[in-house]
């Protein structure tokens, strides 16, 4: 089934609608924040000369980023409206640029991603647990990656019970009719950042969950009205513990290099480096 179909079907988010209009809100620095993000995590000062895969480029501003660090980009997402995005910034900012490659195409498709060849980057933040099945796009990441070369990934914690009950939040929210998601959305929100209010108002610190509210920049060059659709409408949805994953891909020849590690909502960011073929 296509993006669309499943959409239309209430199995998937609409990635690519919520990107369109991020896009509207993109400026400068949250384009070098997108730049810091990937030379913090990578440990390096650019990628000059280096090839950049992006897995499910969806806005497309870290394929921008990477970009504009240096790096060869090719970058493919499985929703139609999300590569249109990663094509406008190609345009908009490296206009019939030989070194940016934008296609469609699915991370869960081995014989599309064998095709692409192996990269010294392999990017695929907030992505693969989207995909539907996790773990086969994993290992097809994995195979994209030059020996010595990086994978960066970000997959949702799993936060068992909590987990569970948040899918079950995504799958409503994707059947509800659209005019009525934004209410949901709200009325969800609303709620959050009540208890929000109470805990820090009993530890004598209000303002740690009123000033949120009011600032809609986010780490990375992200916005904040923009992931929380994202954060409550994003389905397919899986998670792993950060352990497991470092587990896995240590089974499988990489050495974990750098990480931001979450105990709560949101995901685990892992770079590693590939020092090993997989047996």
């Amino acid at each position: 089934m296509s993006a669309q179909g499943e959409i239309d079907a209430g199995k998937r988010f609409a990635f690519g609608e919520n990107w369109t209009r991020f896009l509207a809100d993109l400026n400068e620095k949250r384009i070098t924040d997108a730049e810091a993000s990937l030379r913090d995590m990578l440990g390096v000062h650019d990628l000059a000369g280096k090839s950049f895969l992006d897995i499910g480029s969806g806005s497309g501003l870290f394929s921008l980023a990477a970009r504009r660090l240096g790096a060869r980009v090719h970058s493919f997402d499985f929703d139609s409206k999300s590569v249109a995005c990663t094509e406008e910034l190609r345009k908009r900012y490296f206009p019939g640029d030989s070194t940016w490659r934008v296609e469609q195409g699915s991370a869960l498709d081995g014989a599309y991603i064998a095709s692409l060849g192996q990269f010294d980057v392999v990017y695929s933040w907030g992505v693969l647990h989207h995909t539907g099945s996790m773990w086969l796009g994993f290992e097809n990441a994995i195979g994209r990656v030059n020996p010595g070369g990086k994978l960066f990934i970000a997959i949702y914690n799993d936060q068992g019970w909590k987990s569970h009950l948040w899918w079950l939040i995504k799958a409503f929210y994707n059947v509800l009719p659209r005019p009525l998601r934004w209410l949901f959305i709200k009325l969800l929100m609303g709620a959050i950042h009540a208890v929000m209010l109470v805990k820090c108002t009993l530890r004598g610190r209000p303002m740690d969950a009123i000033r949120p509210i009011f600032d809609d920049s986010r780490e990375r060059g992200m916005s904040a009205k923009h992931d929380v659709v994202d954060w409550v409408g994003g389905l397919p949805f899986e998670f792993a513990t950060f352990e497991l994953l470092e587990g896995y891909f240590r089974q499988r020849g990489f050495r974990l290099i750098n990480s931001i590690r979450t105990t709560s909502w949101g995901c685990n960011e892992l770079a590693f480096e590939r020092v090993a073929c997989a047996d």
